[in-house]
């Protein structure tokens, strides 16, 4: 059993502070996705998740598989097991898909790596994604559109088998057709895998292909209201402004306590 546990993270960036006194816990098998208007902090939370210079822990932890994660590097983090798939993939000159992932892949099984093992799988990813068999020997993400590049995300998803996944707005910029391979691979390898998985997204239209057994909003850096599936229609329906009001009591009841 993997275990993300997040205990009241308050997070500074640029002397602003996103995350206001932020709790979270994710197990293997479960699919957590949080929702909120932009602005929020989700992003602010993969970031700090991974490791990302410039985000500061002000307060609390975060805690995955019993070790605490807040001072370790981001290869460290990955070594543990943690993948994030970005919003903006950056391009890497210089590196191929496939040489990057034979590296990476090679780091973390050591005398255990099968390089033809690898290059079965790296194959029968690439065909499921439906992406140009050309990509994988492409530097990383060099003319490639959204699209591709968020293919991209979700096959080194697949080819390191992380235990904790987090996909931030992985569905951002993305076609419908698109949409649905990322979508549905995402689900596929969550299916398979049972990582402990958080999503974030602000669109609901992902969440037709992942299914979440977790919702959260998100308003002002913290979590206002918890549920299940049903959680996204209520979205859909009326929208965020009402949970952006119940956030706002909840601040204010919280600095009150204080």
């Amino acid at each position: 059993m993997h275990i993300l546990k997040i205990e009241h993270l308050t997070v500074e960036v640029e002397k602003k502070i996103i995350l206001h006194d932020f709790n979270l816990e994710i197990k293997s098998g479960e699919v957590h996705a949080i929702m909120g208007p932009n602005g929020t902090g989700k992003s602010t939370l993969s970031k700090v998740i991974m490791g990302y210079p410039g985000y500061h822990i002000i307060e609390g932890t975060i805690t995955f598989d019993g070790t605490i994660v807040n001072d370790l590097s981001v290869d460290k983090r990955a070594k543990l097991g943690i993948f994030l798939g970005m919003q903006m993939p950056l391009e890497i000159e210089g590196v191929t898909n496939a040489d990057f992932l034979r590296s990476a892949l090679n780091a973390k099984e050591n005398e255990n790596f099968n390089l033809m093992k690898f290059i079965k799988k790296l194959d029968t990813t690439v065909e499921m994604l439906e992406m140009n068999k050309d990509m994988i020997h492409r530097d990383i993400n060099q003319g490639f559109s959204g699209g591709e590049r968020k293919k991209n995300e979700i096959l080194q998803m697949y080819m390191l088998k992380p235990s904790m996944v987090i996909l931030d707005e992985i569905d951002s910029g993305l076609d419908v057709d698109s949409l649905k391979i990322v979508g549905t691979s995402a689900m596929k390898y969550f299916e398979e895998e049972a990582p402990a998985a958080l999503i974030i997204t602000h669109y609901q239209r992902l969440l037709e292909y992942i299914k979440p057994t977790h919702v959260h909003i998100m308003i002002d850096g913290s979590i206002v209201k918890s549920g299940d599936s049903s959680l996204v229609e209520e979205i859909e329906t009326s929208g965020y402004d009402k949970f952006k009001k119940s956030g706002t009591h909840a601040m204010e009841a919280s600095n009150h306590h204080e």
